[in-house]
């Protein structure tokens, strides 16, 4: 006569993956909204084994309430996430910018943007990114200031009226291909003769 088990412990579901039933793995898992009967189905763990390994992991523990709120907030979370994305990848938001923008802190915008499918950048990829989104209003300005450079205006008094150091105006006049006068003469820049 064989033994009879009075209790015996769930069987693993022939679906469930190596590494899904770690204590890493089914904490994630319940910081995402699982509870401890979600993941008592999905692992084939007893409850007491799935409890014990969440709290060997170091888990905070929700109320019943505290998740009924999570799961509500789930989709509100997804349209953050969407929105900080859009802002990172199509207008040159830092991390810094996404924490300010309603992530809270860089490390929950990082994780907010990955949750949205997006892909954090390095300091250099920004810099670029940001360098060729300006470069038209640059363009623009640039131009701007030749024009009144070539009326007459000074390279500090541009300085001065746009709140740039002298150094900038030169180097946008450059970038304007700006015919420079003498220096210390002011006045209309002269117009180049052209040759016969």
């Amino acid at each position: 006569m064989g033994i009879r088990h009075v209790n015996p412990q769930p069987q693993s579901p022939a679906a469930a993956k190596e590494g899904e039933t770690t204590p890493q793995a089914l904490r994630k898992q319940y910081e995402t909204g699982a509870t401890v009967t979600d993941l008592v189905a999905t692992s084939g763990l007893s409850y007491g084994t799935v409890l014990n390994r969440l709290r060997g992991a170091g888990t905070v523990m929700r109320t019943s309430w505290q998740t009924r709120r999570l799961r509500e907030d789930a989709q509100a979370r997804r349209n953050l996430a969407a929105r900080l994305r859009t802002l990172y990848d199509k207008h040159g938001a830092t991390l810094t910018d996404l924490a300010a923008a309603g992530a809270g802190t860089r490390r929950a915008a990082r994780r907010l943007l990955i949750e949205a499918g997006g892909t954090p950048r390095t300091t250099q990829q920004t810099l670029r990114m940001r360098s060729a989104a300006d470069a038209p209003a640059r363009k623009k300005l640039a131009m701007s200031l030749r024009t009144k450079y070539e009326a007459g205006a000074s390279v500090p008094e541009l300085a001065k009226e746009c709140n740039y150091s002298i150094a900038t105006i030169y180097r946008l006049l450059h970038l304007a291909k700006t015919w420079m006068r003498p220096p210390h003469r002011h006045g209309p820049a002269p117009r180049r003769r052209r040759r016969s």
